[in-house]
């Protein structure tokens, strides 16, 4: 009798660390992540790292994409749930379409937009591109830049033989081999450029110390669905910046994370500004890029979006509260 209340005891006990087991799986919520390989998602890697995610009872799926556009283009195309990365333009561009997505955070902001120019074509300066070929990505904030940066010379994107260069490899091979004569593109590319044209190089920093917003973002429809699963995402980014506070470990997650040179992180770590924000200056860098978009025929549109309707702040209120700065 007292064996048989032994082996049944037994047999509940590992019943029920079973079913304990199940529920502790089920808890963990599953999403899809599309990102970009740029160190303006730093946090997101450093979360991965500390296991903040799996903390927050998250499990992450990383889908990779060229390009901030791209990762964006998969969010709306159902490919992933939530992007980060994008910069506030790709979304300008899809609030002309009425796509309807949201921001919930910045994660960054941050300055490594480059023009690459080759010497022995004449770039030195600003005013040596008018009637250059000069290439970069098109949809993409190094477009933006580019052509503001023109504007602020003097020049507009008519003074120079634009050429859309769409693959990763090329956005440092077409200026190596001079199938252009100026590259605009970010980082770590345009770092790559100058290192193969060596004194050739002529670089220039496109941003003129304007930062540009790294976002998260998400569908409307996905948000209203699980608001529950921003706010565990951003809570686990928020933890993410504490860390950052430790730079040294930081930058080496982030350096093994997107596999990068211990120089280049040592030189492009303080062109960031890691932290989660909503604030007016996004809507305001969105406003003038939008005009920017209207005036250079971009858009067939010729009314602003009200770009408040393309934010969503009650997740970052409730984890960072003094983050949220926005007039409505």
């Amino acid at each position: 009798m007292q064996r048989n209340l032994i082996a049944s005891l037994a047999a509940l006990a590992v019943l029920s660390s079973a079913s304990g087991c199940s529920s502790g799986a089920a808890r963990m919520d599953s999403i899809a992540v599309a990102w970009s390989p740029f160190e303006s998602t730093a946090l997101v890697w450093i979360a991965q790292e500390q296991q903040f995610f799996s903390r927050n009872s998250l499990a992450i799926t990383l889908r990779k994409y060229d390009t901030g556009v791209g990762s964006l283009d998969g969010v709306v195309n159902g490919e992933a749930d939530l992007v980060v990365g994008p910069t506030e333009f790709p979304l300008v561009g899809r609030a002309f379409q009425n796509t309807k997505i949201r921001t919930v955070a910045s994660i960054a902001k941050s300055e490594f937009i480059y023009v690459v120019g080759r010497k022995d074509r004449g770039v030195e300066k600003a005013a040596d591109l008018k009637g250059k070929r000069v290439g970069t990505t098109a949809r993409t904030i190094a477009e933006f830049f580019l052509g503001r940066y023109l504007e602020l010379n003097g020049l507009t994107l008519k003074d120079v033989i634009l050429v859309d260069v769409t693959a990763p490899a090329d956005w440092v091979e077409a200026v190596v081999r001079g199938d252009i004569d100026a590259i605009a593109t970010a980082q770590p590319y345009a770092n790559s450029a100058k290192e193969r044209l060596g004194a050739n190089a002529t670089i220039l920093s496109a941003q003129s110390s304007r930062p540009l917003f790294a976002q998260v973002i998400a569908t409307e429809a996905w948000i209203n669905k699980h608001p529950e699963l921003v706010t565990k995402f951003l809570r686990a980014l928020a933890q993410a910046e504490e860390y950052v506070r430790n730079p040294a470990q930081a930058k080496a997650v982030v350096q093994q994370s997107l596999n990068l040179d211990a120089a280049y992180m040592e030189t492009v770590w303080s062109q960031n500004q890691f932290s989660l924000s909503l604030d007016q200056s996004l809507i305001a860098a969105m406003e003038d890029e939008a005009r920017w978009m209207i005036k250079n025929d971009l858009t067939a549109e010729n009314q602003m979006p009200n770009f408040l309707d393309y934010i969503y702040e009650d997740s970052l209120k409730q984890v960072k509260p003094e983050a949220v700065n926005i007039i409505r």
